[in-house]
C-alpha cells in the first residue's frame, strides 16, 4: 500500500521542482542569482527547488525567464497545475458551496463506464438517500465552515446519482459492515438508507459486497476510494480528495480493491448482514 495517499501529487511536485533546478544550472545560475533577478529570498529559491513550496504561475514565468528559457515556462506552468489538482483541500473544493461541487463531478461519473467503489465510512454518494445525504453533508458543511447549501447540494447528488439507472455503466462497491452500523442522522434515516441498500442490489449493472467485522482479510480498512475505469483514482481524506493518475499508484488501489473484495461477502450473505443492520435500529427507533 502506498505510504501515503497523496504520495503522486508529491511526486508531480518533486519532478517540476527538479525540472526547475535543470532550467536554472543549464543557465549557470545559483539559487541566490536566480532569487536577486526574481526578486525574492534565496530560501524562496531553495524551497521550490526542495519542493517544499509550491511556485505560483507568476514564479514559473519568473524563473524561466530569467533562466533565459521562455519557451518553456507554459508546459511547467501546465505540470504545475496538475500537481497542485491531485491534492485539493476540500475547504478550496466547497467554496463556492456542496452544490457546485457535486455538480462538477457530473461529466466524470457520465463517462466512466466502469467504477470500483470502496467505503469505510459512509454510504457511497451515489447509492444515498435524500435523508442521510442531508444529514452527511450538514455535518461536513458544518465541519468545513462551508455555505449553507445543503439542500440545493442533495438536490445535486440525487441529479448525479441517476448515473446507476442510465447509461451503459457498472459498479462493483465493496462496503465494510460498519458503515450500515454508523448512524448518519436519524434511525429512520438509516432504515430507509439502507433499504434503499437492499434495493440497488437487485439492480444488474450494481454488484455490491459487504466485508464483515469477522472477515479474515489481506487488506487493512483504507480510506474510501473510487477508481474511474482504471484511469484515475478518487482517496477522500478528513482534509483534502487526492486525484491519483500515476499509472502505477492507480493499479495499485485497483489491487487493494481485489483483495478487498476477497474478503467480502454477496447475495444472500450480504443481505443478511444489512437486515441485521435494521434489526438493531428497531430498538432505538421504536
Amino acid at each position: 500500500m502506498p505510504t501515503s495517499p497523496s504520495s503522486s501529487a508529491q511526486a508531480a511536485r518533486e519532478a517540476l521542482a527538479a525540472r526547475l533546478r535543470e532550467v536554472r544550472l543549464d543557465a549557470e545560475l545559483t539559487r541566490r542569482e536566480v532569487a536577486a533577478r526574481c526578486g525574492w529570498s534565496e530560501s524562496k529559491s531553495s524551497r521550490i527547488e526542495a519542493a517544499r513550496t509550491a511556485p505560483s504561475d507568476a514564479d514559473v514565468r519568473a524563473w524561466c525567464a530569467v533562466c533565459s528559457a521562455g519557451s518553456e515556462a507554459a508546459d511547467l506552468i501546465a505540470a504545475n497545475r496538475q500537481a497542485d489538482s491531485m491534492y485539493v483541500q476540500w475547504k478550496r473544493l466547497q467554496r463556492a458551496g456542496l452544490r457546485r461541487l457535486q455538480e462538477s463531478s457530473v461529466p466524470l461519473y457520465e463517462r466512466t463506464r466502469r467504477f470500483r467503489i470502496y467505503c469505510s465510512h459512509v454510504m457511497p454518494g451515489i447509492f444515498q438517500t435524500p435523508e442521510y445525504a442531508s444529514a452527511l453533508l450538514s455535518g461536513i458543511a458544518g465541519m468545513h465552515g462551508t455555505p449553507d447549501d445543503v439542500a440545493d447540494a442533495v438536490r445535486a447528488r440525487m441529479k448525479r446519482s441517476q448515473v446507476i439507472r442510465e447509461g451503459d455503466h457498472c459498479f462493483a462497491v465493496l462496503i465494510e459492515e460498519s458503515v450500515l452500523r454508523y448512524r448518519i442522522g436519524t434511525p429512520e434515516v438509516m432504515a430507509g438508507q439502507l433499504g434503499q441498500l437492499l434495493s440497488l442490489m437487485t439492480l444488474p449493472a450494481v454488484s455490491v459486497g459487504i466485508i464483515p467485522f469477522t472477515a479474515a482479510r489481506s487488506v487493512w480498512p483504507l480510506e474510501t476510494f473510487t477508481v474511474f475505469d482504471d484511469r484515475r483514482a478518487h482517496v477522500e481524506l478528513l482534509s483534502a480528495r487526492v486525484t491519483v493518475t500515476a499509472p502505477g499508484e492507480v493499479e495499485l488501489y485497483r489491487k487493494a480493491f481485489s483483495r478487498l473484495r476477497e474478503s467480502a461477502v454477496y447475495g444472500a450473505q450480504a443481505r443478511s448482514l444489512i437486515t441485521a443492520a435494521l434489526g438493531a435500529l428497531e430498538p432505538a427507533s421504536g
